[in-house]
């Protein structure tokens, strides 16, 4: 027995050398590389053949050692603390205005005014041109720089001056005024958009889970309610997530008070925490529909994970992002602050949502295909299976609407906004918004057919590849006559392609007309008009009731 106690006493003290072996040698290793670091820059300040930006090759190194770990781990150096602030509050202080800069010489245009901010109780529209900040050109400028001369401390003022679109009471078309605009703390809202798509469906847009998002989709439910909402969609939708603690408060509006919705696991026991809700609900009966698509991560994925877990939603659309890592904020140094990767969270039946390899995913940023032999099947509250290893999987795969290569073209080069820019110089008004839809589309034809952007079909694109690979293996020359008259056949006329691709079109030129009339919110409904996978979803019988 003594023998047995004193092994037992050998190994809990081998146990301990070890852990303390470890732990010595992990410090001698930062401490070693942390003296290299420093020896290689004070050598490349000495040595280096020519002057050595010190500021720009440290950012470099941070950011290349953080990038190694995964791609939310980031340093926040005190000047970029401004932009960070305003992802996790959605504010900033300045006009309330979306610019636009067709090229570094030209003026600044007002694209997109937000509705009540300062850039319209100023009398700023869109189309209106800015020639000076503060009295500087903004011939030089980027949009950036010039966005960035724009904002500042709420209550203060910034002087533009402004070339004119429309004739006012003070001023001509084209006359250039000086226009005093008072800066404001610009809140983005979080919900985009609330309303009725028929007599008993109502509709919430939530954009970002930002500061207060969940007591505005509270109130929003509430209004929606007395407008006689039997059933509820909440469009996720492209959301990228946010504050994990308002995830929490959005699901509370549906489940019973103390439910838990998220579990966190880390290394540290202060990463390691379970969250409930804490208030009482807005309705755990009312049916729901959530949407979401290969965009929804983060915080969308806590919601749409835990009431799916619940059976209290029908979840809709493709598999989510698969982000299911909490980064906590740490400060450093100099008023920098790092956001660091401290946890996993875990959905109501234990699923981890974090995609198993994060470092290889689809061109549009979805998660690849996992086999189910290396995923884990778990239950929801009423039995049925889910599964771990790479985002929310929906209820109901609905694709969204595929769109060809020449809309895709049209509205990435701008073509779309140019033209909705153009449109606005040339009509004071359009009709109400119930009333408006596009109509001059051979207008559009005829503008776009005289801008410079790659209106090649998909199978036009393929044939030039191919032609590459052709040449690569030398088989050129042999392959030529069956080339050219592929290409003769597929070559289609500029102006004849957009005409073929019209209904696609005419909905992105509508929304942007819509907006530059009456704001952002007209734009959500006209998209709404021509959401194929939304009207879809609403045909579907529910899952959970």
């Amino acid at each position: 027995m003594i023998k047995t106690f004193k092994h037992i006493l050998a190994f809990v003290a081998a146990i301990g050398i070890a852990a303390t072996a470890s732990a010595q040698s992990h410090s001698y290793s930062l401490g070693k590389w942390a003296e290299i670091q420093n020896a290689i820059i004070k050598e490349l300040n000495r040595s280096y053949v020519d002057s050595l930006e010190i500021g720009r090759i440290e950012r470099a190194g941070i950011d290349a050692m953080l990038e190694a770990l995964d791609p939310y781990t980031v340093y926040v150096p005190e000047e970029e603390q401004e932009d960070f602030q305003m992802m996790i509050s959605g504010s900033y202080g300045g006009v309330g205005a979306v610019i636009y800069k067709p090229d570094v010489q030209g003026n600044v245009i007002i694209n997109e005014p937000y509705a009540g901010s300062p850039a319209v109780k100023a009398g700023l529209q869109c189309g209106d041109e800015v020639v000076s900040i503060d009295g500087e050109s903004t011939h030089g400028l980027t949009s950036s720089q010039a966005s960035e001369k724009m904002r500042g401390k709420p209550g203060s003022t910034v002087l533009l001056k402004v070339k004119k679109l429309r004739a006012g009471e003070y001023w001509k078309a084209g006359e250039v005024i000086a226009v005093p605009v008072i800066r404001e703390r610009i809140v983005l809202p979080a919900i985009s958009y609330s309303g009725m798509l028929d007599g008993e469906t109502g509709y919430i847009l939530v954009d970002k889970f930002t500061e207060g998002v969940a007591q505005n989709m509270r109130d929003c439910a509430k209004a929606l309610k007395k407008q006689g909402m039997k059933r509820l969609v909440i469009d996720l939708r492209g959301n990228g997530g946010g504050l994990l603690s308002e995830a929490v408060n959005m699901v509370g509006l549906f489940v019973p008070r103390g439910s838990v919705v998220v579990t966190s696991k880390g290394r540290s026991n202060l990463s390691n925490s379970t969250y409930k809700t804490s208030t009482e609900p807005f309705d755990v009966n009312l049916p729901l529909i959530v949407m979401v698509d290969s965009g929804t991560a983060s915080a969308s994925e806590i919601v749409s994970g835990a009431l799916q877990d619940y059976d209290r939603a029908t979840v809709v659309g493709t598999r989510t992002y698969g982000k299911g890592l909490v980064q906590s904020i740490r400060s450093l140094p100099y008023d920098g602050q790092l956001k660091v990767t401290t946890a996993k969270y875990y959905t109501p039946s234990g699923r981890c949502v974090q995609a198993i390899d994060y470092s290889h995913r689809n061109e549009d940023g979805s998660v690849g295909h996992i086999p189910d032999s290396l995923t884990h099947t778990f239950t929801t509250a009423h039995g049925r299976t889910v599964r771990d290893g790479g985002g929310i999987t929906p209820d109901y795969t609905v694709e969204a609407r595929n769109y060809s290569r020449i809309t895709y073209s049209l509205v990435l080069n701008g073509i779309v906004e140019q033209y909705t820019l153009d449109y606005v110089r040339r009509h004071e008004s359009i009709p109400a918004l119930a009333d408006f839809h596009f109509t001059d589309f051979e207008d559009f034809v005829a503008f776009a057919a005289g801008k410079e952007f790659d209106y090649r079909t998909s199978s036009r694109t393929a044939v030039d590849e191919l032609r590459e690979a052709l040449a690569e293996e030398g088989l050129s020359e042999a392959t030529e006559a069956q080339l050219k008259a592929l290409e003769e056949a597929l070559n289609i006329p500029k102006e004849e392609y957009i005409r073929l691709k019209k209904d696609e079109i005419i909905p992105f030129i509508e929304e942007e007309i819509a907006v530059r009339y009456y704001y952002q919110e007209a734009g959500v409904a006209v998209r709404l008009r021509y959401d194929t996978q939304l009207q879809k979803a609403l045909t579907l019988p529910p899952i959970s009731w």
